[in-house]
């Protein structure tokens, strides 16, 4: 699919190609070294447009950097580059959870439905405890306990399939595999959902533990 007009290409910016497993060292070195040669000292006896196109050379650059240095933002950016919109940045979802002033809704995993649908029923009863000025059951809460234990061992194995599928699409890339790629692709937007998802749940335990 085309790249969007309004997505820059990070990778580009580094004169990278579309890899998961990047050199993060090598990374940091090209980044202070194109800084220094993008420094407003360096341009303040230039034109106002050149020093305007450095400075705006210079954003880019530090947009950049900061998402290819994280691996979670560099897979969505270059899904983002491979036309993928990923459930939580649904553009259509945003705006109509402002517009009704509610929460965006994801979709649930199918093999979390069961684990989702006990700790919403959790969550009810620990917010019903917490607006009657009630001490929490602390049997509830030792069940909230070990649930956010359960969800962070999740998002710790979805970390480790997601580092598998980087290899693969990396595999892929270089080797103009297209149908490998499309899977690999398919697979993490997956799990991006997944860790997404897992991650909003934690937070949600979290808070009624509060």
């Amino acid at each position: 699919m085309a790249q969007s007009l309004f997505q820059p290409d990070y990778f580009a910016a580094f004169l990278l190609p579309r890899h998961l497993n990047i050199d993060l060292a090598a990374l940091e070195k090209s980044f202070y070294a194109q800084s220094r040669k993008l420094h407003p000292d360096r341009f303040a006896s230039k034109p106002a447009s050149e020093q305007e196109a450095a400075l705006a050379q210079s954003s880019l650059l530090n947009d950049a950097y900061r998402t290819l240095r994280d691996p979670i933002a560099r897979t969505q950016h270059l899904l983002a580059l491979e036309g993928v919109e990923l459930e939580e940045q649904s553009k259509s979802a945003t705006e109509a959870a402002r517009t009704s002033g509610t929460e965006k809704k994801q979709l649930i995993p199918a093999e979390l439905l069961e684990e989702v649908f006990e700790l919403n029923m959790q969550l009810m009863e620990m917010k019903a405890a917490k607006e009657f000025g009630d001490e929490a059951d602390p049997d509830l809460k030792r069940d909230l306990e070990t649930a956010a234990a359960s969800f962070n061992e999740k998002m710790a194995a979805t970390q480790r399939e997601l580092e598998i599928l980087w290899t693969q699409w990396d595999e892929a890339v270089d080797a103009t595999n297209q149908p490998a790629k499309d899977a690999a692709k398919q697979a993490l937007v997956t799990l991006l959902n997944k860790r997404s998802y897992l991650r909003n749940l934690v937070r949600d335990v979290n808070r009624a533990l509060q």
